[in-house]
């Protein structure tokens, strides 16, 4: 077998074919079998530990949005799905993506390329800033972008982007900023017309700054929807004597608290056990949610119902 033409190091992992000529590599080496065509003009090289159908929605998004960089105009920055992905922001579950988000304003040219869904977007409507070297959506105009997504989802999002880290026992990065405010998402959805803007009004209003993961959001959303009181969110819980833990959603007046326990859960599990079992010794009743309990219809709405009239909540 030839040996394969070597290819400058500063091009990086994934370049364009105009870079690539720029720099003195011929045509016959683009083809190469170490090199992949994720968009038209752009080569990337392969990477034998990268499976695709292993990977998550996010991480395929971001694989994308890098290697579309290499050909992307000034005019052009991600948004709408591509561009929470970016901010690192939760997906919705069960949706397969469809190509890498690129908008323009106003009437630049929309992108057009396999692998690529365009958007045209008024110049009201988007403000743009920069992460890890990509052109992106800040995270207020992300969110009114995507109102075609369910009122949950959109409120999981809102969650995300304005959550603020407080200073609390054990609660990490104490004090770093909120990504943007609730006030921002709501300039935002004014500043232009918007897909699902009745959607976007809605969880408006629900969204919370101290919810720390989109199925601790939806638990919320469902309690409050079956006619229970909204619980507290990440509520640090002492007794007289000791810090007792962080509860998910609480009644702290009726010592009330539910807990998620989501995929990761196996990792934390005897330090979960030890935490729940201080809070019971304290009186309170622990209400605990897995994967099988969230997906069995109101099982849960009933369950926490039950639990907060047996500590004397009426409607």
């Amino acid at each position: 077998m030839p040996r394969l033409v070597h290819i400058p190091r500063d091009l990086g992992a994934c370049f364009s074919v105009e870079q690539a000529r720029h720099a003195g590599v011929r045509f016959g080496r683009l083809r190469s079998p170490d090199l992949e065509r994720p968009f038209r003009g752009v080569r990337r090289f392969t990477d034998p530990d990268v499976s695709v159908e292993g990977e998550s929605r996010r991480a395929q998004l971001l694989r994308a949005a890098h290697a579309y960089r290499a050909r992307m105009r000034p005019s052009e920055f991600f948004s709408h799905e591509t561009a929470a992905a970016i901010w690192g922001a939760p997906l919705p579950v069960g949706r397969t993506p469809h190509g890498v988000d690129v908008a323009v304003c106003g009437e630049q040219h929309v992108p057009r390329a396999v692998g690529v869904r365009g958007h045209r977007v008024p110049s009201a409507a988007a403000s743009i800033t920069e992460v890890e070297g990509l052109r992106v959506a800040s995270p207020a105009s992300t969110w009114a972008m995507l109102g075609a997504w369910s009122v949950t989802d959109l409120v999981a999002l809102g969650d995300y982007f304005c959550r603020v880290w407080r200073v609390g026992h054990g609660r990490p990065d104490p004090g770093r900023p909120p990504l943007t405010t609730v006030e921002s998402l709501g300039e935002a959805l004014k500043a232009s017309r918007r897909i699902g803007a009745a959607r976007l009004r809605e969880a408006l209003g629900l969204i919370r700054c101290d919810a720390w993961s989109p199925r601790e959001t939806a638990c919320r959303l469902r309690l409050v929807a079956h006619g229970l009181p909204e619980p507290e969110l990440n509520m640090d819980v002492f007794d007289r004597f000791q810090f007792l833990g962080c509860v998910d959603l609480a009644y702290p007046q009726h010592k009330l608290g539910i807990e998620y326990h989501g995929a990761l859960h196996h990792a934390t599990y005897a330090e979960d056990v030890e935490r729940i079992a201080r809070f019971r010794a304290d009186d309170w009743t622990m209400l605990e949610v897995t994967n099988i309990l969230f997906r069995d219809g109101d099982r849960l709405e009933r369950r926490a119902e039950a639990a907060l009239r047996s500590r004397g909540w009426r409607p």
